[in-house]
């Protein structure tokens, strides 16, 4: 909970965060753009050093580093030294999420499996929607003695409830400090390099203008090497990062895809409606936590509803998957037709729709995916699952500044050109309004606010049918690639 609020809250006070430190818009993008990219690389090794140090001792030192990186943000006015703390604040998210993972397949037995995984699901579908609530907490303080620092500070006592709980609740198992002599190091260097570059690439690519940028093209490069490589070492490699060879099980594959898939079309499924309500109806915060906040808490429900349901031994974890898959595509249809006066109750209905249909969709998905790991082999199974959930943020990115560029750059000129060709009734006719009062000044100005607020709603609009196109096309590789599997309670013992 709290690596994923640092993220979020900081995203979403990101204006407020560059006032309070002094930078501008160019480093406020590199400021999220850092985060992600370490994010990737903690996803990756966080396994190896998790069976290297024992769960706790790891567990410990991982949240020590999420506090320290996060309080010490607040205090600098150092550029160089900011970037530094963002660095290790986004690593520090990527150690935890694994770490979760890795507790939830060794810690609980095959008869609540589910439902610790239903606990490691809301890291993706319940905390980043609680975001608009605590930014809001914190922005709505700015007269009293609260601020945006604490989008930072609140590290702090969540860290030391989750610090408590690890001590007390994790056995001790002994390190295995041998594993030092045949450390994956190449690996390491590999993921850093690669994904780093490729993360990089995609966040930055955009502001850059894309190939016609030195960086971006030598970053293009770079990743086009050395994944490659990354693979091929991890595949070779008597202690990897990552198990490989795993890719091979269907479902464990099928995994994979779908979660990529699923978080770049719910980041966008969760985030567009919030953006809609911020740029074209200026809601604050404290506005859109009404819609964000309620259909987080629903999570609360659904979650564990639905491991309830697939605990049931006649339940088809590809049937209820393909149901979820179908209600997301119908809510990004359903959310595809808002115009400029939705005004946030229009988004209720739809909202709750992609929340049921993403406990349906990632519960089932875990099901199918875990069930065809043996324990030893879960933390490289926890680098495989969550390295690509990590890339899929930074697709989901990429994607909608590829809409907004493309779709939008085409709402504007076609909006443009038809003011244009209006441009009698619009500007030239007598300076009369429709009421027969004089037309007041400044009549130009909101035109042109019309048509970019009008370009922003047809781009999202577009967005929530691309978003429902990749949807089917998952549908159609579910109907392919997985196969039956049962509860963990049946499946693991019957291993």
């Amino acid at each position: 909970m709290s690596v994923e609020l640092n993220d979020a809250v900081s995203s979403a006070l990101l204006g407020d965060i560059s006032g309070g430190l002094g930078f501008t818009h160019d480093p406020g993008t590199w400021f999220s753009s850092l985060y992600l990219t370490a994010e990737v690389f903690g996803m990756s090794v966080s396994p190896w050093f998790l069976l290297t140090l024992s769960i706790r001792r790891w567990g410990l030192l991982v949240i020590a580093l999420t506090c320290i990186s996060t309080v010490a943000i607040p205090w600098t006015s150092n550029l160089t030294v900011l970037y530094a703390l963002r660095i290790l604040q986004g690593m520090s998210e990527g150690l935890t999420i694994p770490l979760v993972f890795t507790i939830a397949l060794r810690a609980l037995g095959p008869p609540i499996r589910l439902f610790g995984l239903a606990a490691y699901s809301m890291t993706a579908t319940m905390f980043p929607s609680l975001a608009a609530g605590f930014a809001a907490l914190w922005e709505g303080a700015g007269d009293a003695t609260l601020g945006w620092q604490f989008a930072f500070w609140q590290a702090i006592p969540i860290g030391a409830v989750a610090a408590s709980l690890l001590w007390y609740g994790m056995p001790q198992d002994p390190p295995k400090y041998e594993r030092f002599r045949i450390i994956d190091w190449r690996g390491m260097l590999l993921s850093l390099i690669g994904f780093g570059s490729l993360t990089t690439m995609l966040q930055q690519g955009d502001r850059l203008d894309w190939f016609n940028s030195d960086l971006i093209c030598i970053l293009a490069l770079v990743s086009v090497a050395t994944i490659p490589l990354f693979v091929w070492n991890e595949w070779c490699h008597e202690a990897p990062l990552m198990r490989i060879q795993l890719l091979t099980r269907r479902n464990f594959a099928y995994g994979l895809v779908a979660l990529f898939t699923f978080i770049v079309v719910s980041g966008a499924g969760s985030t567009l409606p919030t953006e809609y309500l911020q740029e074209v109806q200026s809601f604050r915060p404290l506005q859109s936590f009404a819609l964000t906040g309620g259909i987080a808490l629903t999570q609360l429900v659904f979650l564990p509803l639905v491991a309830v349901l697939l605990n049931f031994e006649r339940v088809d974890p590809r049937v209820v998957h393909f149901l979820g898959l179908g209600l997301l595509l119908g809510a990004c249809i359903g959310d595809s037709l808002l115009t400029s006066v939705w005004m946030g109750g229009e988004f209720y209905l739809w909202q709750l729709t992609i929340s049921a249909s993403e406990a349906m969709v990632v519960m089932s998905l875990l099901q199918l995916a875990t069930n065809t790991i043996k324990p030893p082999e879960g933390p490289y199974a926890s680098a495989l699952v969550n390295t690509p959930r990590a890339l899929g943020e930074a697709t989901s990115v990429w994607l909608f500044q590829l809409i907004e560029r493309w779709r939008g750059g085409l709402h504007s000129s076609r909006l443009t050109d038809q003011a244009g060709q209006e441009r009698y009734t619009t500007v030239y006719a007598q300076g009369l309004l429709p009421s027969g009062l004089p037309r007041p000044g400044g009549g130009l100005a909101a035109l042109n606010e019309t048509i970019r607020l009008q370009g922003t709603v047809l781009t999202l609009s577009d967005a929530f049918l691309v978003m429902a196109a990749i949807t089917a096309a998952l549908m159609v590789v579910m109907l392919i690639l997985p196969v039956r599997t049962y509860p963990p309670r049946i499946a693991l013992l019957q291993q």
